[in-house]
């Protein structure tokens, strides 16, 4: 370590490190691509394996994304004109102004991955998609990183999700409690209302700038899809916007895991992706199994007629949530309530009030 730290510098040795992910001092092929990638300029078509082959006649999801970028006058730092903070530390977050993906379609057998477990089919009865990996005793991931290590298995619909709005997602957070958590909202004889909660964040900044986290509080969201996943009816995944603060953010500003951070927080007014329609066959088949044209005889697209979903069983919005909410956080399940609410608790149940005075939400991962 020594001697690659005086051969490369500091600056040389912070961006080896970024990439050497397993810290073993050796850069494998695989390491090596996002800067490969960043010198040709090639990124390949398909950058990831999927866990299984999908069908290229089955149905197609168009998702639409919509972003407002963070008001910079939210930030603290934004009271003193940003003073001590040179341009180029925000840059990555002054530049991102758009979406990187405005629309994208995908395939509904992805969302296959948002389908319970055969043990968790009661209403309202949380399962991890994505699980978290840290705890108070494993501490925290790496804040010196750039590049989002490839998505395996179930994080693979989810980064490609999230890169609608970046293209440097990290499915999972520096910081526990990390993942994806879901539980059965609404249950049909053909459908299922899924509602799940990510915590997910981005790293806006590349070489040679230092690393600038985003972290919004969570993206949450539902997915009404029949239970083999051959068909979505209807998705939305965003962050909430109900707070006056939603979004962490956090960067170095020296060649080193050990260099001075600058923390601060901010409010973000839209973030969120939503299906244009329920997914429909890429191949239209007559009842002959004969291929036909996706247009009428005059040139306008096939309107498709959806059946209506009866629901069976469900559960509200608000319910769900709350069974996320404790999954995530498992002081949760005491109840923490509004200043005025809670007194009028105490003095119901002739009890103390323990008053707790936040800079961010203590039940998000923008604090």
């Amino acid at each position: 370590m020594e001697t690659a730290l005086k051969a490369l510098g500091n600056e040389g040795f912070f961006l080896f490190s970024s990439l050497d992910t397993n810290n073993d001092l050796y850069l494998s092929p695989e390491e090596f691509k996002p800067i490969a990638e960043k010198l040709t300029g090639v990124t390949p078509v398909s950058e990831y394996e999927e866990e299984e082959t999908l069908d290229p006649s089955g149905e197609m999801l168009s998702v639409a994304a919509k972003f407002q970028p963070l008001l910079m006058e939210t930030m603290t730092k934004s009271k003193d004109g940003f003073l001590g903070i040179s341009h180029v530390a925000l840059s990555g977050l002054r530049n991102w102004t758009a979406p990187a993906a405005p629309v994208n379609v995908m395939f509904a057998r992805q969302f296959k991955a948002f389908l319970p477990p055969k043990n968790k089919l009661e209403l309202g009865d949380p399962w991890w998609i994505i699980p978290s990996e840290l705890n108070i005793f494993t501490g925290y991931l790496s804040n010196n990183r750039f590049y989002p290590p490839a998505p395996k298995g179930k994080e693979i619909i989810i980064h490609k999700l999230l890169s609608m709005f970046h293209p440097r997602p990290f499915v999972k957070t520096r910081f526990a409690p990390q993942g994806a958590v879901a539980c059965i909202q609404a249950s049909s004889e053909f459908y299922y209302t899924v509602a799940f909660r990510i915590h997910a964040e981005f790293q806006l900044n590349e070489p040679p700038d230092f690393p600038f986290w985003f972290s919004p509080g969570q993206f949450t969201g539902h997915v009404i899809l029949s239970k083999d996943s051959s068909h979505v009816r209807e998705f939305k995944l965003f962050v909430p916007n109900n707070r006056s603060l939603n979004v962490d953010m956090e960067w170095l500003y020296g060649a080193s895991e050990s260099s001075n951070m600058e923390v601060d927080i901010g409010y973000l007014p839209q973030m969120e992706l939503e299906s244009m329609g329920p997914s429909i066959p890429s191949v239209i088949h007559d009842e002959n199994g004969n291929v036909i044209d996706s247009r009428d005889p005059t040139g306008e697209p096939i309107q498709f007629v959806f059946e209506e979903i009866t629901w069976q069983q469900k559960i509200t919005w608000e319910e769900a949530a709350q069974k996320l909410e404790v999954a995530m956080y498992p002081f949760k399940k005491v109840s923490y309530l509004p200043f005025t609410q809670a007194f009028e608790r105490a003095k119901a149940e002739n009890k103390l009030v323990h008053s707790i005075l936040l800079w961010g939400a203590l039940d998000d991962q923008s604090c």
